[in-house]
């Protein structure tokens, strides 16, 4: 069906699924909880949860292993262990009761009884059925940890229909510009590159997150090797994530040179920091004979640098200081002096009373510093008279003056999101000239608001302005008359505007009192009402 009044029709792009309220209710549940195919409903956010609930279920398994964990704690993990498998029993029968509503079964009968047999049902089967095993049949605990480690095969429900439109979205294309699509973004990557940028980045807490527990020395003692084999498989996984990022990127514009590409491309800020957050482990791998690299480990932490790569927030922030750079650089000169001058007077009124720590100028820094920053940690505090009325007046000062930077960059990252905002405005515009906006179009909607930190209601608010917008300025009649004249196709739509309109006031206007009017004083002439009576219907052309 056509949108009335040439309203645009936004495909791709719904803040809230279209599900009639009559449905049956076995298809109304389907639409709202378990149907792919209809955007706006529930179904993304649901795969989405399952998913974080099996992946801790694996490492809630990892934890069983470690005695002086799981002892003390065996009521919870024993009570995390009933809330997973109710949820998978839930999802299982609630699966079994729409499959009748499943595209893939619907059409082939018997649809309860093919979903119990299609693989995916299996897989959701054996996922609960080791937990209500033990309470018929005495099963070794062992035994029963392995089982569950079948959950994590339900991670397939959502990994094979993304491998599938992967494989036919790169149907004929060369094994490097499939790994493109995998590693970086593109029109071919699909659901399958949101997942690979998930994985690494779930590796990378998990890696920084261990780096820090690392560093507590009862944990340390208990988790040794699984700190040293979860290191190792994170390095191997960046490793690869490294290596293939090289491989591919000549397929990006930028990077089409062979060699030179893959150097600009390892130059990159972002390649940087994946290589910094292997090194270490290398380092230490072949150096160790040689140095003690022990102290190399905390820059581990630099993986957390990783993370950049997938949000906008950093990369607006450096446009912003690249912008501001010049009342920065002038606003931390005027810091610098401020600082010195302060470490100056305090190393000349506080050296004879204090002299272990006012003993010189750069020593009197670290006081200057904390005291213009109105920190204050009292380790150093003036005690002469003049001493203290200077450290008064320098800590208002200081306020006002460290202050200053903080205050730039707020309003410049804020002006910077308007302006990003606008240019977003500005696509949305463009796009809606054919008067829908197409999934592809919905798709990249929705990366720049993600990265904008715009919600659906600020984006849908957006689109709605923008379609008035574009609906005010196709009103040629509006316009100003020089920019209609400017295009032919508007002056021609404007000329018959006008016609219409002096035909409607010859209908409205009584025509016997008309002409009197337009003879008299010579208001018309008489080729004008000539003209007039020709749009009227009333003669023929003048020759």
């Amino acid at each position: 069906m056509e949108p009335a009044n040439n309203t645009p029709q936004i495909h791709g792009y719904n803040r809230q699924a279209d599900i009639a309220q009559g449905l049956p209710l076995r298809k109304w549940i389907y639409s709202w909880l378990l149907d792919p195919n209809l955007p706006g409903n529930y179904q993304k956010d649901i795969d989405r949860w399952i998913a974080i609930l099996i992946v801790s279920n694996l490492f809630v398994l990892l934890f069983e292993h470690i005695p002086s964990i799981y002892e003390p704690n065996k009521i919870l993990f024993h009570a995390f262990d009933i809330f997973s498998v109710a949820i998978f029993t839930v999802e299982y029968f609630l699966r079994l009761y729409l499959a009748p509503e499943d595209h893939e079964f619907k059409d082939k009968g018997y649809a309860h009884l093919r979903y119990v047999s299609s693989p995916f049902a299996v897989i959701d089967f054996l996922a609960v059925a080791p937990f209500y095993l033990q309470a018929f049949i005495p099963v070794d605990l062992r035994m029963l940890r392995f089982l569950r480690l079948l959950r994590i095969l339900k991670l397939f429900r959502v990994l094979i229909p993304a491998v599938k439109d992967f494989v036919l979205a790169n149907r004929g294309r060369s094994f490097r510009k499939k790994m493109h699509a995998l590693v970086f973004p593109s029109e071919f990557g699909g659901n399958l590159h949101s997942l690979f940028d998930t994985f690494i980045a779930l590796w990378v807490v998990i890696s920084v997150v261990a780096v820090v527990l690392e560093s507590v020395q009862g944990i340390h003692y208990l988790l040794n090797l699984e700190f040293i084999i979860l290191d190792a498989v994170a390095v191997g996984i960046f490793t690869l994530e490294y290596c293939m990022r090289l491989y591919c990127c000549v397929e990006e514009p930028r990077y089409q040179h062979a060699l030179l590409g893959r150097i600009k491309q390892a130059k990159e800020t972002s390649s940087v920091i994946d290589f910094l957050a292997i090194l270490p482990f290398f380092l230490e791998v072949f150096l160790h004979h040689l140095f003690d690299l022990r102290f190399l480990r905390v820059f581990r932490l630099l993986r957390l640098l990783k993370l950049t790569r997938y949000t906008g927030a950093t990369k607006t922030l450096t446009k912003v200081i690249a912008r501001e750079w010049p009342v920065l650089a002038a606003s931390a000169f005027v810091m610098l002096l401020l600082v010195v001058l302060t470490a100056s007077l305090g190393y000349l009124f506080e050296h004879e009373a204090q002299p272990d720590k006012f003993e010189n100028i750069p020593q009197s820094i670290y006081w200057a510093v904390i005291t213009l920053a109105s920190v204050g940690y009292g380790d150093i505090s003036p005690i002469t008279p003049m001493g203290r009325v200077m450290t008064i007046i320098l800590a208002l000062l200081g306020i006002g003056i460290f202050a200053i930077p903080a205050a730039l960059l707020s309003s410049a990252f804020s002006d910077q999101l308007r302006i990003e905002r606008e240019g977003l405005k500005e696509h949305v515009y463009a796009m809606l000239g054919d008067g829908i906006i197409s999934p592809d179009e919905a798709g990249i909607i929705n990366a720049e608001a993600k990265r904008l930190h715009l919600s659906e209601e600020e984006v849908s608010r957006m689109i709605e302005k923008v379609k008035r917008e574009r609906e005010l300025k196709d009103d040629v009649a509006l316009l100003p008359l020089h920019t209609i004249a400017a295009i032919p196709e508007h002056a021609v739509e404007h000329f018959k505007v006008l016609l219409s309109q002096i035909r409607q006031l010859g209908i409205m206007t009584d025509a016997e009192k008309f002409e009197p009017a337009a003879l008299k004083n010579d208001r018309l002439t008489a080729t004008e009402l000539a003209l007039w009576r020709q749009i009227q219907g009333n003669m023929p052309s003048p020759s």
